[in-house]
């Protein structure tokens, strides 16, 4: 159990963690403008504005992560299954952020797909475990 709170913890930090690429770009954009931060972003092109995108798709993906643990803890729905399908997003996330950055479009949308997976099937198996009890 306490595997499936560790990864709802790095899951929770991944967006943060996504908006460090996002500095980066805007430093290079003639500093990091502090007033209008936002607006800056949305200036940004390439790289700059994929690190935006991928920082961005980090906070609307959670959500669906955070149901899927919630709903297993609080089900007891614990098993093999389950944590292996939420270690597998947190390192498919963090692929798909690098593939964002690095401009892999294709294969950027399959580790998502894949991603995306891992918590459907998790909330599914808990869905089924509890019709089942």
């Amino acid at each position: 159990m306490s595997i499936l709170i560790w990864c709802l913890l790095i899951a929770g930090l991944l967006p943060i963690a996504a908006k460090a690429p996002v500095v980066y770009f805007q430093n290079r954009d003639a500093g990091y403008d502090n007033r209008h931060p936002r607006a800056q972003q949305q200036r940004l092109t390439g790289a700059g504005a994929r690190a935006v995108a991928g920082h961005y798709n980090a906070y609307e993906a959670f959500p669906l992560y955070a149901t899927a643990i919630l709903a297993v803890l609080v089900t007891n729905s614990v098993s093999d299954t389950n944590i292996t399908l939420a270690v597998s997003y947190l390192g498919l996330r963090i692929a798909y952020h690098i593939l964002y950055l690095a401009n892999y479009d294709k294969l950027r949308s399959l580790v998502w797909f894949f991603a995306i997976a891992c918590p459907v099937i998790m909330l599914a198996q808990t869905a089924l475990a509890v019709a089942n009890a």
